[in-house]
């Protein structure tokens, strides 16, 4: 195809064509003719965020949906609207037009989110496709959940598993390496944790239980999420390292592969800080969402690690993802065995 815009024929096809979700707030959306999309929100405040992914990854358009309806679901709103502008090579497959948004469609429905408009381009701009994201949400004011908001004494809970995403992709993208080590049913499971990268139930939950903050914990992983929810606090906390939900394939793979869970990238990790944990447990218990208590925020400045063996150990402010630095060793690991074996 030629470089620019779809043409009209196309649009319908491959975009227009793929959208099924509807939203009882959308009154314009993404057609023929019209620019903007427009929102009846009823008085309530509105809550967006926008990402990019820059990678050619398989699903991409399923990831893209679901990263930025975590931003907003992760302020205690409901994930309204998609605006979804994809830009692809000149000269890319137009079946990657229909596989992206098939992928962006099925994440609208898991999430009951309708993508209402968007842009879509071939460009020599661009080596690779570039999906980029901007959901909109809603919520009453006072549900609003903020970082700034956390009080001394809150609880710091953990829905899933530390490190989730960065396990999953360590044994996706390095079988080569990761399946020895954890063995066949393992190594399927920690693939499979890419399906939980979705926050939204938990966040929905706990915005009905009235929880003061919730963030995602994606690059830096938990401590560095935990991190950045107590600086914009002004307080402390402390994370006990018994109490972390460390899923068994993630303590084998840092165990051999030498890396922290707890700076592991883990996108569908919600970190939560409320008041009263009893209660939250208890009702993400009664959806099948396992979470737990590690830690407590509180008014010192300090940011600590209490270790099974009782030591204790300050936490850093947020640097380099582990997940980068294990990519680029094992990637050179792999290229040193090819060279050898020639």
């Amino acid at each position: 195809m030629q470089v620019g815009k779809l043409t009209p024929a196309a649009l319908q096809q491959l975009i227009f064509d793929q959208l099924g979700k509807r939203r009882p707030e959308v009154v314009l959306r993404g057609t023929f003719g019209e620019d903007s999309a427009a929102l009846n929100l009823e008085g309530d405040l509105c809550v967006m965020s926008t990402d990019p992914i820059t990678g050619a990854a398989k699903h991409a358009g399923w990831l893209a949906v679901h990263v930025s309806c975590n931003d907003v679901a992760a302020n205690g709103a409901e994930p309204v609207a998609v605006l979804l502008t994809l830009l692809l090579p000149a000269g890319a497959d137009l079946g990657l037009v229909q596989e992206i948004m098939t992928d962006a469609e099925k994440a609208a429905r898991e999430v009951r989110v309708e993508i209402v408009g968007g842009h879509t381009e071939l460009t020599a701009a661009v080596n690779q496709p570039i999906i980029s994201t901007t959901v909109i949400g809603r919520v009453a004011a006072e549900r609003l959940a903020t970082s700034s908001s956390i009080q001394p004494g809150d609880a710091l809970v953990a829905t899933k598993y530390v490190g989730l995403e960065g396990t999953a992709i360590l044994a996706a993208d390095f079988p080569a390496i990761t399946k020895p080590l954890l063995g066949a049913a393992l190594w399927e499971a920690a693939c499979a944790f890419t399906q939980q990268i979705s926050i939204v139930p938990e966040a929905r939950i706990a915005a009905a239980c009235g929880v003061r903050a919730m963030h995602d914990a994606t690059e830096g992983g938990v401590a560095g999420a935990a991190y950045e929810m107590a600086g914009a606090a002004g307080l402390g906390f402390a994370i006990e390292e018994k109490a972390l939900p460390i899923h068994p394939a993630t303590k084998l793979l840092a165990e051999h592969l030498q890396f922290d869970p707890l700076r592991l990238i883990s996108s569908g990790t919600l970190l939560l800080a409320t008041p009263v944990p009893e209660i939250l447990l208890a009702e993400l218990a009664a959806h099948d969402i396992p979470a737990s208590v590690i830690g407590h925020f509180h008014a010192s400045g300090n940011k600590r690690l209490y270790k099974a063996n009782g030591m204790s150990e300050p936490i850093s402010p947020p640097e380099s993802d582990e997940l980068w630095r294990l990519q680029a060793s094992l990637l050179a690991s792999k290229s040193s065995e090819g060279s050898h074996s020639i």
